[in-house]
């Protein structure tokens, strides 16, 4: 019996989530039931949490950002937390390194983008805010 790795399934599913569980079985040489219940298993267990789509950054009429956002330690959660609320905010991360917060943002105008920082650097708590806009995706 031929064996697959989650990290070959996950890493497959990560280059493009649509991929049918058929032909992910004829890459893996494992049956199709294999493969889906080796997905749902993922998914159960909270590895998988959902598939999404890849914007082309050139392509899309809104702006793409990348903020890091620093905060006093005794706000750190509830900066969290009010970020967590926000439309803009599609993916919220904490982090080490350079800043303890970093998130992906959507914005309609670069007129929004301006607004929406200003609204972060003025919440209770954020010590910094560090916004870098995406102009391509190389990989």
């Amino acid at each position: 019996m031929v064996r697959f790795s989650n990290y070959e399934l996950i890493e497959a599913l990560h280059k493009n989530s649509r991929t049918s569980f058929t032909e992910l079985a004829k890459r893996f040489k494992v049956s199709e039931t294999a493969v889906r219940k080796r997905v749902k298993k993922l998914e159960s267990e909270g590895v998988i949490e959902g598939f999404s789509l890849k914007l082309n950054p050139k392509k899309v009429d809104f702006i793409i950002s990348i903020i890091g956002v620093d905060a006093l330690p005794e706000s750190y959660f509830k900066v969290i937390e009010s970020l967590k609320k926000k439309r803009e905010v599609k993916s919220l991360f904490t982090s080490s390194g350079d800043h303890m917060i970093l998130m992906e943002c959507w914005n309609s105008s670069r007129e929004k983008i301006k607004t929406f920082i200003r609204n972060i650097e003025n919440m209770e708590g954020v010590t910094k805010v560090c916004p870098a806009i995406i102009l391509d995706r190389v990989k």
